[in-house]
């Protein structure tokens, strides 16, 4: 039960990524990268698990989008 949820919110990181990915026509890898300069897999995505897997796709990725403004995180596609 406890790896079930683990992969669920694997699952949901990776689609974090790869749809903010999208919406900024970059690569997951960027998304990534830029997450990774706060840590912001393991201290935002995988802690909003339970606040974000219920909203649409829309929703979640301003969110992502929002937090990497609020740390500053520059991607080239980001306004």
């Amino acid at each position: 039960m406890v790896m079930e949820l683990e992969n669920r919110k694997t699952e949901f990181v990776v689609f974090c990524i790869e749809n903010t990915a999208e919406r900024l026509r970059c690569s997951g890898y960027d998304i990534l990268t830029a997450l990774d300069k706060t840590n912001g897999v393991e201290d935002f995505l995988y802690p909003s698990y339970d606040a974000l897997h219920t909203q649409g796709k829309e929703y979640i990725v301003d969110e992502v989008l929002d937090y990497l403004k609020k740390h500053h995180i520059t991607i080239s596609s980001i306004k």
